[in-house]
């Protein structure tokens, strides 16, 4: 303030003043704008990381089952080693062991039906878990594109309070609603 009485006001004070006296202006919709989209954001990335982690888990049981399967089959190849061994030693003992051979290939074929009743349940849970985590990764790849079109929206959203750009505004508006559009596509 001056000796005389006279007040200056620097030129942004003026502005600011100007602005908060002018009622809601570009910079009060941009902030609204961008918290809205910082907090659907937010949802759709939890979404995302929640979705991946979750077809994660149906990719590790796949793992898991296909080396039990894997386990397995090598059980069972094990089990006709030996049933193939005791119809050569059937061949070539004498006829009193003969009888004892027999019964001991068809004990091994018994084995064998079930060991491979096994590993087809296995197999088939394998199956299944990888076809789950599929269906889980399609939601994720949209919840991703729609995270990065959110972001796109803020940048230019941030951008238009800094230029005063209004078409620039319109353009984070689309981008917003494109990303908008794609978390509910994801979520049916």
């Amino acid at each position: 303030m001056s000796e005389h009485g006279f007040h200056v006001h620097p030129h942004h004070e003026h502005a600011i003043e100007h602005e908060a006296e002018s009622g809601v202006g570009i910079s009060q919709y941009v902030a609204m704008f961008t918290a809205i989209l910082s907090t659907i954001g937010a949802i759709v990335s939890y979404q995302g990381a929640s979705t991946q982690n979750e077809a994660m888990l149906y990719k590790n049981d796949a793992v898991l089952k296909k080396a039990q399967a894997s386990d397995q089959w090598n059980f069972y190849q094990a089990k006709s080693q030996k049933g193939h061994l005791m119809e050569l030693a059937m061949e070539l003992a004498p006829k009193e062991k003969k009888e004892y051979y027999r019964k001991e290939v068809e004990k091994y074929n018994e084995e064998k039906k079930k060991i491979q009743a096994d590993a087809e349940v296995l197999e088939e849970a394998t199956k299944q878990a990888n076809e789950k985590s599929e269906q889980l990764m399609h939601p994720h790849h949209l919840l991703a594109l729609a995270m990065t079109l959110t972001q796109i929206a803020i940048s230019l959203a941030s951008i238009t309070a800094l230029t005063r750009k209004k078409w620039l505004f319109g353009v984070a508006a689309i981008s917003a609603a494109g990303g908008i559009a794609l978390w509910v596509f994801a979520l049916l």
